[in-house]
């Protein structure tokens, strides 16, 4: 059974007399342990699908049901418990609270679940552990590099033990050698059982997953599968990151 499976789903915004389809009628679906790579143009409707995706809005018509539950139709309230249930994000700009060590940004969604301290505490230095950052657990965002920081939003995605991990251009703030570390973190989770949803506009991130799919119009133009690159294999034959580089605490002003 998939995971995502969406049905003729279309999204419609009005702004007035003025009618935007979004979306025009998608069938998608994405099966577990999958690595899917969505891509399009600015307007092309992937952001759109990501949201819906992601339970962040709601279809205006179709069907999208999340590990076989029907959620198209649910409330605010139960979209926000199937969010911290079942999915896990990461975006382009950190999104980290800047006077908060990663170890307590990491915890934030446990605390939002009521999960007891001590047990946040525990799942976030495991999560840390995961993207190796366990000795970077009490430094605050300002005194890690960028690629430091995207492996702290990555295990704030993680703590909650989703099944689906939902990325919207993760690499756009990152440099080359710093990318292809984020992708063999993404590698290694879908390996892990983990489902990994990737929307990019970069070719060469894309070719990291094992199924791309392009968007334009609202619509789905290609859905293909492909051999991935092995970004540990990249990552192995990339030049050494410079002193200072990602290997290194930048501290910048907060």
């Amino acid at each position: 059974m998939a995971l995502i499976d969406l049905t003729r789903v279309a999204k419609v915004y009005r702004m007035g007399d003025v009618e935007v389809h979004a979306l025009r009628e998608v069938s998608f679906s994405v099966a577990e342990r999958d690595f899917a790579a969505v891509m399009g143009s600015s307007g092309s409707g992937k952001s759109t699908l990501m949201n819906i995706i992601g339970c962040l809005d709601r279809p205006t018509s179709g069907t999208y049901r999340l590990d076989g539950h029907e959620v198209s139709r649910l409330d605010r309230r139960e979209l926000a418990r199937i969010r911290n249930r079942t999915l896990g994000f990461v975006f382009q700009s950190f999104n980290l609270l800047a006077r908060t060590s990663a170890l307590e940004n990491v915890e934030l969604p446990l605390m939002y679940a009521g999960v007891p301290a001590r047990e946040r505490r525990l799942r976030a230095a495991e999560a840390l552990q995961r993207v190796g950052l366990a000795d970077r657990a009490h430094h605050h965002p300002n005194q890690m590099s960028g690629g430091q920081q995207q492996r702290v939003a990555v295990a704030r995605a993680l703590v909650s033990r989703p099944r689906l991990i939902v990325a919207d251009e993760p690499t756009g703030n990152l440099d080359s050698r710093t990318t292809v570390e984020i992708m063999v973190l993404f590698q290694e989770l879908a390996a892990a059982g983990i489902t990994v949803l990737l929307v990019t506009h970069e070719p060469d991130v894309a070719a990291y997953a094992s199924r791309v799919v392009v968007m334009r119009d609202g619509r789905i133009r290609s859905d293909a599968r492909q051999a991935p690159r092995q970004a540990a294999a990249d990552l192995a034959a990339a030049p050494a990151a410079d002193a200072g580089g990602e290997g290194e605490a930048q501290e910048v002003s907060a």
